[in-house]
Parts: C-alpha cells; structure tokens; sequence
C-alpha cells in the first residue's frame, strides 16, 4: 500500500517532533520533511510535494495563509492543514479564505490527528464543519457583502452567494444549530454540507481574485508615479493606458 506522505513545519520543535512520533508509529503515513519556517517549507515542497502539508499559522517571514495560497496555486493536490491557536476564529477563518482544507491546535489527540489525515486523503473536507459556528457563519456572510460593490467595479467577476446559501448562512448565524437548520429550511444535511462546500469554494476563488486585484493596484501605483526606475515620470495616466491596464487585469481575473 503506497504511503501518505506528510511534511512538517513548525518552529516549536517539540510539538512537531511529537506529530511525527505519532505518525511513524502508523504503517500508512510517512514524513518526507520538516521545517521550522513556512518559507522553508515551501521551498522544500517545490522540490517533493507531500499529500499533505501541516503548516503553522504563524510565521514572522510568511504566514500560513499565505504560503497555503502558494502552494495551492503551484500544487493544487496538495492538502493544507494549518496549525491555529485554540478558539481563534479570525485565524479559522483566514485559513478557510487561503484553501486550507483542515486547521488543528496544538492540543490535538494524536488519534484524532492520524485520523483526521486519513480522511483528508480519502476525500473529505473537514474545514467545512467549521463553517457550523454561528461566529465563523457570520464572518463569511459579512466576507460576500463587503465584496458586493467591488465586484460590481470589477464587471461581476467575484462569485457571489445564491439565495439558499445565504438562507443557510443567516440561519447558523442567528444561532441554529444543523438539526435546526435543517428544520427551519425545510432540506437535507446533504444539501446543506452542499451548500457549506459551495460557499467555501466561491470564498477561496474570492479570495484568489481579491489577492490579483490588490496586486494590480499595486502595479497601477507604480504607473501613476511613474514606473520603474529610468522612466520619465508622470503625474497621471492616459485614458487609453488605464482602458489597458483594465483589460489586462480582466484578462487575468478570467484566467
């Protein structure tokens, strides 16, 4: 049977010297690297891709969503597992926005983490029952409407919520738990994991197009002052280099 291959990176030695004592002693897994930085990481992953990654949020060169949106973007079959603090839904839902596919604290039961890779390489998305958290609900529902006007600026490039989706996120974020929800919706459990799995995709996707657009802007600056060094500068832009600048960044929110 072909092994699951894991990569380690955390800057407390103990904790990920612990995670890969527990994942030696299983037959199906096997630590390919380890890493005390996420930048390391990633360069180590470039040259070996594991199927799963178990990252630290926190890192002061490149944090852990950060580096999850590179290595997904680089090697999408790779599986990211960030390593949070405990009871912090900002990180939660910074990692869910960046494509991590499971979040874990330093507490974790060494069970529950060898059984929680196993289900990541069977398929499953654990991240999305975080999304059964009233807080962490409502933090995505305000995520999707802030980005309405923006999206209005940008020809409607962003994905926005259908109605039921947002019937479902409202319903966790009055409090309701997924029997409720169920109840008081009318549907499934199957249509609403549905439902929590779309909205997870479409947030990542936003949050993709959010990165490019803020670095086009970035670049846009650069024109407006004048552009790299050796080029005469100038104190605004033309209307037929903006219209440009606008059909290469739609062009590249497309693609």
């Amino acid at each position: 049977m072909e092994k699951i291959k894991i990569f380690l990176s955390d800057p407390q030695v103990l904790f990920r010297e612990g995670m890969h004592f527990t994942l030696s002693g299983e037959d199906d897994f096997e630590v390919i690297g380890e890493s005390t930085s996420n930048e390391e990481a990633f360069a180590e992953i470039e040259t070996n891709p594991p199927n799963i990654a178990v990252l630290s949020f926190r890192d002061d060169n490149m944090e852990g969503p950060v580096t999850t949106q590179r290595i997904k973007r680089n090697f999408p079959s790779v599986s990211v597992v960030l390593i949070i603090e405990k009871d912090a839904v900002a990180q939660l839902f910074s990692a869910m926005k960046s494509g991590a596919i499971a979040c874990i604290d330093k507490d974790i039961n060494p069970d529950y983490l060898t059984e929680l890779l196993r289900v990541i390489t069977q398929g499953s998305q654990p991240i999305i029952d975080s999304l059964l958290m009233p807080e962490l609900a409502a933090m995505v529902l305000n995520n999707f409407q802030d980005l309405v006007e923006l999206d209005e600026q940008f020809e409607y490039m962003l994905a926005r919520l259908a109605t039921a989706e947002v019937q479902t996120l409202s319903s966790i974020a009055d409090g309701n738990d997924l029997e409720q929800c169920i109840a008081k919706l009318n549907t499934t459990e199957a249509k609403i994991r549905g439902q929590l799995r779309s909205i997870i995709s479409k947030l990542v996707a936003n949050e993709q197009a959010r990165s490019l657009i803020l670095a086009s802007q970035r670049g846009m600056i650069t024109l407006l002052s004048g552009g790299p060094a050796g080029i005469k500068l100038s104190e605004y832009v033309t209307k037929q280099e903006f219209n440009e600048f606008k059909k290469q960044l739609m062009e590249r929110l497309k693609a």
